[in-house]
Order: C-alpha cells, then sequence, then structure tokens
C-alpha cells in the first residue's frame, strides 16, 4: 500500500472543485443550524468561567480583602458556577431549535442527494 499516493488525493481532493454543488448546501445548511448554539455555548462558558475565577478570587482575598469581599466573592463565585452549569442544557435547546428550524430543507436536501 502506498501511503504517499493516498495522502496525495485526500490533499488533492480538498482543492478540487466540487461536483455536487447539493452536498455543498447541506453541509453549510448545518452549519447555519449548529453554529449560533455553538458561538453561545463558548462565549457564555468563558464569561462564566472568568465570572467564577473572579469570585473564587475575591473570596480567597487574592484581590480585595476584608469580610465584605470575602461575601462578595462567595457570591460572585455562586453566579460563576450556576452560568456553568446551565451552559450546557442551554446549548442543547439552542441546537435543539436550530435544528428544527432547518430540518425540512436539510431532509429535503439530503433526500434528493440520495436519490440522484
Amino acid at each position: 500500500m502506498n501511503t504517499d499516493k493516498i495522502i496525495a488525493e485526500s490533499i488533492a481532493k480538498d482543492y478540487a472543485p466540487k461536483e455536487n454543488s447539493k452536498i455543498v448546501a447541506l453541509k453549510k445548511l448545518d452549519n447555519k443550524a449548529k453554529l449560533p448554539a455553538t458561538i453561545f455555548t463558548y462565549s457564555f462558558g468563558i464569561v462564566s468561567s472568568l465570572v467564577l475565577g473572579t469570585g473564587m478570587s475575591l473570596a480567597m482575598q487574592v484581590i480585595g480583602s476584608g469580610l465584605a469581599g470575602m461575601v462578595l466573592g462567595i457570591v460572585i463565585g455562586i453566579i460563576g458556577i450556576i452560568g456553568c452549569s446551565i451552559n450546557y442544557p442551554i446549548y442543547k435547546k439552542m441546537l435543539e431549535k436550530g435544528k428544527a428550524k432547518y430540518a425540512y430543507e436539510i431532509v429535503e436536501l439530503a433526500r434528493q442527494i440520495s436519490e440522484q
């Protein structure tokens, strides 16, 4: 088995013009359904993690000092934990809505491709 030939063919396939535009349209629709949920999830997760870290830093008195800073840090940390905890369920709901929005078009296009 010539692995160099296989690798060369797979790279060339990426640069070859696409023959079937329906496949490309199907992939675009799939991305259109999934991308908003993914972008929101990453953004919300990063912000929630930063809020949690800020709360931890305040609670451990790395930044700030005194009892008020510690209590504020605990409250902010709990808000961050809640944000991190609800991130995945929100993602699932948003993904479900995105898939439902484009389901008919994707199924019809996939049916057309499979019947060819």
